[in-house]
């Protein structure tokens, strides 16, 4: 069997993958919460199940007009702000959970730090100077 770190599947289609990806795009800290393979997977793993089940709940909590019939449901649900502002909420919330929990502590970055793209950035100033 191949070592978990080997092991990368997409874990939803359409549209709740989509949904994450959208608020995490919206909301940059999140990308710096999660930073890490660790972080990612888990995330992507909760924040998928809780979109999907927000969404569920929306979804029959709201009325849909008769215009909204021939659209996707999630995106009607989701043209209204405070839907957004929940689904936001949701997702936000789970990274701010996946952060804080211990097991992930000593993850390394999924990419460098501000630190090394200093260091990158002097050399690639001093290579460019000598040319």
């Amino acid at each position: 069997m191949a070592g978990s770190e080997e092991i990368w599947l997409p874990l939803v289609d359409e549209p709740v993958g989509d949904i994450v990806a959208r608020l995490q795009a919206e909301d940059p800290e999140i990308e710096r919460l999660v930073g890490s393979p660790h972080r990612v997977l888990a995330f992507r793993t909760f924040a998928y199940i809780r979109v999907g089940i927000l969404l569920g709940e929306l979804l029959f909590e709201q009325e849909l007009a008769a215009e909204d019939a021939d659209e996707n449901w999630v995106e009607a649900l989701l043209r209204d702000p405070k839907h957004h502002e929940a689904l936001h909420r949701e997702v936000r919330a789970v990274a701010e959970e996946i952060a804080a929990d211990p097991k992930y502590a000593d993850d390394e970055p999924l990419g460098p730090d501000e630190h090394a793209r200093d260091r990158f950035r002097d050399f690639a100033r001093k290579q460019l100077a000598g040319d």
